[in-house]
């Protein structure tokens, strides 16, 4: 009977299988095909300009995502495609790890598609695959982290923390965001029976391997005076000043999952609570999407503890509609998917540039701020190589580019070798604590700054240009940095000057 049926799941298992990598393939597809259609996002450009300049931590980020796209220039220089490869694959990795949630948990492959489709038609997950951002790769961490446990839980074989532990210090060395999962992971182990495992040797291994991932980053921060925390302490005051924080509870419905899929995730939190062997899934969710809530964190922090609650869902819904009688089952079934599908058409319309000019790119510019956001940097470089040009030999021959956003700083750092632009210098974050050539310049391109600023912080300042915006397009750049001085010198002496302008962005 064993030699029967054992090849009849693993025949099962292995289709299932392919239908999910199926699923992440056309996703990762339609990727490669779109990421080229606009320009390098104003965030790319500051992970770019520190891939130039690997340390074991920046001020804005962990060192993992500009590792990552040290390698991904490497390999590919600045074509768009190749920069976000690998975001494109950490996402189609979370699609696939997703349907194997659902296997681990019951699901035929009914429910292993229905878990894989509804993560990969959510707007978050969608968004991720379009730029490399260290919040793709976060989720990665989160959704891997889910599995583990799940599969932890499953098999009762605690040997799963050491996977737990190097998913949780690579999330360490990615965004510090982790840290309100691995609060759920502690805190769901006191109030469940998985406290048993604080008992356990292969715990503490996990622990301690997490540390140890973690620590080059930690030792980084020691040295540097945690200026980590400053940033995220100044970060979280603009981002609750300016009303970021405030639609948290309604964007865990519209943005962290697709609307036909809330009905799953909700299901799968219901089922998680109620199962004494999961139950530590469903703290899981609810003490960090709790924590954030109360701290007052951005909608889009807490997505990645979407997954593992779809995936569930699915589980708790196949066997729901199965119990159906036949025409009930199928309509209930081709209503979700339809529906699925249809939410999903609208997200990718919006999410992902599917065409690079018409009417469908004039409606995903005037919907999505990010897409703006990538629009207008060749004409700034260029504006500036300009500039440069009309200066008097004896000016260029002490020239220095000076940057208020890590926008301008990044875009001239690696736009600006195609015009021979001399390295900017910069007062935001990781680019202020590479600091100022030296000899300093006497004479600066000033460009992000307003008027004000640079009247009172530099010497004989002239307006030289503005920069241009292809179509009107209105992004950050457009709207308040368009101005473009030469100036000389700062009032004060260069390092009392670059001690007093640090700035986080």
């Amino acid at each position: 009977m064993k030699t029967e049926i054992l090849p009849q799941k693993a025949v099962s298992e292995s289709k299932g299988t392919l239908a999910l990598v199926g699923i992440a393939a056309a996703v990762a597809l339609l990727h490669l095909l779109t990421n080229h259609r606009y320009a390098i996002h104003r965030d790319e450009f500051q992970f770019l300009s520190d891939a130039r300049h690997l340390e074991w931590g920046f001020v804005a980020y962990p060192p993992f995502t500009p590792f990552v796209e040290r390698i991904s220039m490497g390999l590919f220089g600045l074509w768009l495609p190749g920069l976000r490869l690998f975001s494109v694959l950490a996402q189609a990795i979370v699609i696939v790890i997703s349907g194997l949630m659902a296997r681990s948990l019951g699901g035929s492959r009914l429910a292993q598609a229905a878990a894989a489709l509804s993560v990969a038609l959510s707007p978050l997950p969608m968004f991720e695959g379009t730029e490399f951002q260290y919040t793709t790769f976060d989720y990665l961490w989160w959704v891997l982290i889910a599995y583990f446990v799940v599969r932890l839980l499953k098999d009762d074989d605690p040997r799963w923390w050491l996977a737990v532990g190097a998913a949780a210090g690579l999330g360490l060395l990615t965004k510090y965001t982790i840290f309100f999962d691995l609060a759920g992971i502690l805190g769901g182990m006191l109030l469940t029976r998985a406290r048993r495992y604080f008992l356990d040797p292969w715990f503490w291994a996990g622990t301690a391997l997490a540390l140890l991932v973690f620590l080059p980053n930690f030792v980084w921060q020691s040295h540097h005076g945690f200026i980590s925390y400053h940033f995220l302490q100044y970060i979280h005051r603009r981002d609750v000043s300016i009303g970021r924080a405030e639609h948290y509870l309604r964007d865990q419905f519209l943005i962290c999952a697709n609307l036909f899929a809330v009905p799953l995730w909700m299901a799968g939190l219901l089922a998680f609570l109620r199962s004494a062997r999961y139950r530590l899934l469903a703290w899981m969710y609810i003490l960090p999407v709790g924590l954030l809530w109360v701290a007052r964190g951005r909608g889009y922090y807490s997505g990645a503890a979407y997954p593992v609650l779809i995936a569930m869902g699915a589980v708790v819904a196949e066997r729901w509609s199965a119990s159906l009688p036949a025409f009930w089952r199928r309509t209930v079934r081709t209503v979700f998917f339809t529906g699925l599908a249809a939410c999903g058409i609208y997200i990718c319309l919006l999410v992902i540039p599917l065409a690079s000019s018409g009417p469908l790119r004039n409606f995903v510019l005037a919907h999505n701020e990010d897409l703006r956001e990538e629009i207008g940097w060749d004409q700034l470089v260029g504006t500036v190589a300009q500039v440069r040009d009309s200066l008097s030999p004896q000016q260029q021959s002490s020239l220095g580019v000076l940057t208020a956003n890590y926008g301008e700083q990044g875009a001239l750092e690696i736009l600006g070798p195609s015009y021979h632009l001399q390295r900017p210098m910069g007062i935001t974050n990781s680019a202020w604590l590479r600091g100022y050539p030296v000899p300093p310049p006497s004479t600066l391109i000033v460009v992000g700054f307003s008027r004000e600023w640079v009247d009172k912080n530099l010497t004989g300042c002239r307006l030289a240009a503005q920069v241009p915006y292809p179509e009107g397009i209105q992004n950050e750049e457009g709207r308040y940095h368009r101005d473009i001085f030469v100036c000389g010198p700062p009032r004060k002496p260069w390092p009392e000057f670059w001690k007093e302008h640090q700035s986080f962005g």
